[in-house]
């Protein structure tokens, strides 16, 4: 891992916590913030323009082969943008009878089916350290068809999160972030609808995205903490009341910017840190041609930098 990378540079926004990064097909980067509004970011002249303003906290984004952006958002599900009048549309807002507080991330397959993960049953983003904490598993992949009918594929996700479409869409890989592994679920071939781990992580993953080469990066919110795996071996009741503690007394994350990419077997092709803690809590991560764009759930910019220049 590196200490330090050769051409990194800030792209400032105008909020604060660009959970995700998506680029569009016009070349612009595309971010929510805390307060519900989806930038689109010219990422060589930092021009920011409001795409659209969504009700409830912008999460995970995928930009539609139309153009159209489609955005998870908590508490509420996930909503389709019209990148051209801004307009939203609703397309999931609950399942199973029941409301979607934490919706986390959406890919979109060939046919129009869409992938979603969720990362909690009980709680939105704004509570998402008590789930961290508390430790009961109620994540889960779902596969909304053309048609709208949802299909679940997955349950018991230990804080579900990012999402990544193999290139041929024969699996997808979804991170478990309490469990700081990534799952890989079959989508054909004979072992479809099996999953297994695609990989184990030293640190807790959030969003991942699926490059042109066909590697895997993932954005890493903080290392391993000893603390939290300690917690999670305490009774229940303790591990709810812990959770409950001032933020001050509970396992902190650590202040590091770091992304990876794995190819389609799993294995590390990338691996870069900064543990300068001038940014910090990676949550998104997308590259486009030579350039990885970062984002964070608590930083008030994104962060790029130049592969080609920086050592693997």
């Amino acid at each position: 891992m590196t200490a330090s990378l050769p051409n990194t540079r800030l792209i400032p926004l105008p909020g604060v916590g660009p959970e995700d990064v998506v680029m569009d097909a016009e070349g612009w980067l595309l971010a929510g913030v805390d307060d519900g509004r989806l930038l689109r970011v010219d990422p060589a002249s930092g021009e920011v323009r409001v795409l659209a303003q969504l009700e409830g906290r912008p999460l995970g984004l995928e930009v539609e082969r139309d153009g159209h952006v489609l955005a998870c958002v908590s508490p509420g599900g996930v909503v389709r943008i019209d990148p051209a009048t801004g307009a939203v549309t609703p397309l999931i807002t609950s399942f199973e009878g029941k409301p979607l507080p934490f919706c986390s991330n959406v890919v979109a397959a060939a046919d129009g089916s869409l992938f979603v993960s969720t990362s909690s049953a009980r709680y939105t983003i704004r509570q998402w350290r008590l789930d961290i904490v508390e430790h009961r598993p109620s994540g889960v992949l779902l596969r909304r068809y053309p048609d709208g009918r949802l299909e679940k594929l997955l349950d018991g996700l230990q804080f579900g999160n990012g999402l990544a479409l193999a290139r041929d869409e024969s699996f997808i890989i979804v991170a478990e972030t309490n469990a700081a592994r990534l799952l890989r679920y079959w989508l054909k071939g004979p072992r479809a609808g099996q999953h297994d781990v695609f990989a184990d992580l030293p640190g807790y993953p959030d969003n991942l995205s699926m490059d042109a080469d066909g590697l895997v990066w993932v954005a890493l919110a903080s290392s391993h903490n000893a603390l939290l795996d300690k917690i999670h071996r305490l009774p229940l009741l303790l591990r709810k009341l812990v959770a409950r503690l001032p933020e001050s007394l509970q396992p902190a994350p650590e202040r590091i910017a770091w992304t990876m990419a794995l190819d389609e077997g799993g294995r590390k092709v990338h691996d870069h840190a900064w543990r300068d803690g001038s940014y910090s809590m990676v949550t998104g991560v997308c590259r486009h041609g030579g350039t990885v764009y970062l984002g964070s759930l608590v930083e008030s910019a994104l962060l790029a930098f130049d592969l080609a220049s920086a050592p693997a």
